[in-house]
């Protein structure tokens, strides 16, 4: 699965499953644009990497915001001359119902979960279609495919990745760009951990409990980062508008 000769962009590459893809990519050649909100967070990330020989460029980019978003391909294309590959990482959860979700709340998590895909998409197809195709990748959920508690906005949202990555799909690919879906189990990211403060459960019980599946662990960032990048690669050349569960079994 070379991907020495790729040219990436990883939104949400600050920490968890984002950093971890970019990091993977990284190790094996790719030249990676890393986006995220948290402009310090990113710009350390890829100071590691540049200091192991990786060429890495890092963008302090609100995915919900489109003029943000063009400026984060547009780096990528002044920075490597052009776009390969696009792995829509970013991610915001609030656990709550409908009835405990803000209106606010609700905007945010859309905005980024869902609307971020939209204006990765808007603004890089162009490009990768310009240079001859290419490779989305979508992280959705597990509760993009079935319901969870206390979790409304962030089903609604990733439910609605993997249609939009099917539609992409269809859309793109005569024009030689290819887009699929992951759908991850409970990892251990920021993220996750953040759940359990806002459910106001003890973190080491919590993470336990989402433990509890067919292969007995919580996935890592490194088990989601292969996933993205079979669909990343030419392995996956005749895959597209595909769902792959990563999950430990949880879902079984």
């Amino acid at each position: 699965m070379t991907m020495s000769s790729k040219r990436a962009l990883v939104t949400g590459a600050a920490s968890g499953m984002g950093r971890a893809t970019a990091e993977l990519f990284a190790a094996e050649g790719t030249r990676v644009v890393l986006v995220d909100i948290d402009g310090g967070a990113v710009e350390r990330v890829s100071q590691a990497l540049r200091g192991s020989s990786a060429e890495a460029v890092a963008v302090a980019c609100d995915v919900a915001s489109s003029a943000d978003v063009k400026r984060a391909i547009d780096t990528a294309v002044d920075s490597f001359g052009g776009l390969d590959v696009v792995v829509n990482c970013a991610g915001v959860i609030r656990r709550a119902s409908v009835v405990e979700t803000t209106e606010q709340e609700w905007d945010r998590v859309m905005a980024v979960n869902i609307g971020s895909v939209f204006l990765t998409g808007k603004h890089a197809v162009p490009v990768m279609a310009a240079g001859g195709g290419g490779s989305i990748v979508n992280i959705s959920s597990g509760w993009g495919l079935k319901g969870g508690p206390d979790a409304s906005s962030y089903c609604a949202s990733k439910g609605a990745v993997v249609n939009l990555t099917r539609a992409m799909a269809i859309d793109h690919g005569p024009q030689g760009i290819r887009v699929n879906c992951i759908c991850p189990g409970d990892t251990d990211t920021p993220m996750l951990r953040s759940e359990a403060r806002q459910l106001g459960r003890d973190e080491a019980a919590f993470l336990a409990e989402s433990a509890d599946r067919p292969l007995n662990r919580l996935g890592t960032g490194e088990d989601i980062a292969r996933a993205v990048r079979y669909f990343a690669s030419d392995d996956s050349a005749w895959v597209t508008g595909s769902v792959l569960v990563v999950d430990g079994g949880g879902l079984a």
